[in-house]
C-alpha cells in the first residue's frame, strides 16, 4: 500500500473509532455509511475535493474503516487514510459519474453484500449536504434485507471535544484569521474594489501565519457593506468601498481542515452613534456570556445570559449566537451540533469550541464583532488577539 501521511496519529483515529462504534452500539447500528466529508475525514484521515462525486466511509463494528468512491480518487484516498489494509480502499468506475443510467450507490450496495454486511441495521446520514434522496433510494432499492436508519449526527456529536492535536491545528488557524483580519486593516482604503481587498484576504489567508500554512475555508469572505451588510451572509462583487458605511469582515483561518472563525466590522471615519451604542451594547453582552461560558453550563445559559443583557441595552438578536466548529469542508464551517440559543441543553465540556457570533443586522448595515473561544476547566478562553471593537480608519 502506498505510504499515507494523515494529519494525526493511528492512535487518535482508533480512538475516535472506538467512540463512534460505542454510539452505533447503542443505537443497534451494524454498519455507519459515512458520507460527510468532515466525518470521513475525521474517522479516516481522507483529505480530497473530491465530495463533489457521491463518496463515502463505511464503518463496521469490527475492522478498519473502508474508503469508497470514485476510482480516480482511489490514490488520494491510499495517500491521506490511516487505514493499511489494500483492501480498505474501493473504487468506482468512472461510467457512474453524473450518469443518469446508473447511479454510484449501486456499485456501494453490490460491495455491501460481497462483504456480508446487507442483512442488518444500517446507519445513513440522511440530513447533510452530500446523501442525495436519490442515493437513499437507490441504496433501499438494492438493500432489501437491510433496515437503513438515520444516522444523521451520530459522527459529527463525537468531534464535539477536541483532541490536544485537534486544538493546536486550530490555534494556528487563530493566527493566519488574525493575518487576515491585520491584512484588511492594512489595505483597505476608501474607492478600493471590494474584490480586489477580498483577493488581498486570500492571500494572507493561504500564506498562512507563524510559518504554517494557510488551507482553504470552507466558507468564502462574507464581506458584504452598506445595505448588502443589512443581510448576513452576502459576498462581494467589484463595487469599491465608500465613507460612512459599515463594512463587516466574516472569515477564517484555516490550518489542516480545522478552523478559527472571526468577524470584524469597519468604517471610514467616525460611526455613526447607533453603530456606537451597538458596540457597545455587543461588547457588555460578550463579557457576560462569557462570564457564563464554563465547563456544566447549558449552551442556552451561554445565550440568555448574552439576550438579557442585549434586551436591557436596547438591542434584541433572534439567532443563535454561538455554534460549534473545527474540521470542516464546504459548504459550512459549523459542526451542526450544538448552538448558543434558548433552548439548547447541551452541556459545555473542557475541549469543546464554538464561534461566538454576537452579530446584529440593524437598518442601513451590519455589526459583526466575533470569535472562537474554547472550553477550558477555567471557562472560555478566546483564541484570537484581535482587538474586539468596530475597526475606525480615517
Amino acid at each position: 500500500m502506498t505510504t499515507s501521511s494523515p494529519n494525526f496519529t493511528d492512535a487518535e483515529y482508533w480512538a475516535r473509532i472506538a467512540r463512534t462504534r460505542a454510539e452505533m452500539e447503542l443505537r443497534g447500528i451494524d454498519l455507519l455509511i459515512i458520507s460527510d466529508p468532515s466525518n470521513m475525514s475525521w474517522i479516516s484521515g481522507y483529505d480530497g475535493w473530491s465530495f463533489y462525486v457521491h463518496q463515502a466511509v463505511l464503518l463496521p463494528l469490527e475492522g478498519e474503516p473502508v474508503w469508497w468512491g470514485r476510482e480516480m480518487d482511489a490514490a488520494g484516498a491510499l495517500r491521506t487514510v490511516f487505514m493499511k489494509e489494500d483492501s480498505s480502499i474501493v473504487g468506482y468506475d468512472d461510467t457512474y459519474v453524473q450518469n443518469p443510467q446508473k447511479h454510484p450507490m449501486e456499485v456501494l450496495a453490490y460491495h455491501i453484500i460481497d462483504r456480508g454486511w446487507h442483512d442488518g441495521w444500517i446507519g445513513v446520514e440522511m440530513d447533510n449536504y452530500y446523501y442525495s434522496a436519490a442515493a437513499h433510494a437507490t441504496l433501499t432499492n438494492h438493500l432489501h434485507e437491510a433496515r437503513l436508519v438515520d444516522a444523521t449526527g451520530l459522527v459529527n456529536w463525537q468531534r464535539a471535544v477536541k483532541s490536544d492535536s485537534e486544538i493546536e491545528y486550530i490555534r494556528r488557524a487563530a493566527r493566519i484569521v488574525e493575518h487576515m483580519h491585520e491584512t484588511i486593516f492594512e489595505r483597505a482604503e476608501p474607492g478600493m474594489k471590494k474584490n480586489e481587498l477580498v483577493a488581498e484576504i486570500f492571500h494572507a489567508a493561504i500564506t498562512g501565519a507563524d510559518g504554517h500554512w494557510g488551507d482553504y475555508p470552507a466558507i468564502v469572505p462574507v464581506t458584504p457593506s452598506g445595505l448588502d451588510a443589512t443581510a448576513p451572509h452576502l459576498t462581494w462583487d467589484d463595487s469599491r468601498l465608500r465613507r460612512g458605511e459599515s463594512n463587516f469582515f466574516e472569515i477564517a483561518g484555516a490550518h489542516r481542515r480545522y478552523h478559527c472563525p472571526q468577524s470584524r466590522t469597519l468604517f471610514f471615519g467616525p460611526p455613526p452613534r447607533l453603530y456606537q451604542e451597538a458596540e457597545k451594547a455587543v461588547l457588555e453582552a460578550t463579557e457576560v456570556a462569557l462570564e457564563h461560558t464554563f465547563p456544566g453550563a447549558r449552551c442556552e445559559d451561554v445565550a440568555n445570559a448574552f439576550n438579557a443583557t442585549l434586551n436591557k441595552l436596547g438591542f434584541e438578536k433572534d439567532s443563535r449566537c454561538g455554534y460549534s466548529v473545527g474540521l470542516s469542508y464546504p459548504p459550512d464551517w459549523g459542526e451542526r451540533t450544538m448552538s448558543f440559543r434558548r433552548g439548547a441543553m447541551t452541556e459545555l465540556k473542557p475541549g469543546m469550541v464554538f464561534h461566538f457570533m454576537p452579530a446584529l443586522w440593524l437598518e442601513d448595515g451590519g455589526l459583526e464583532i466575533t470569535d472562537t473561544i474554547l472550553i477550558t476547566d477555567q471557562g472560555a478562553e478566546c483564541l484570537c488577539d484581535t482587538p474586539r471593537k468596530i475597526f475606525v480608519k480615517d
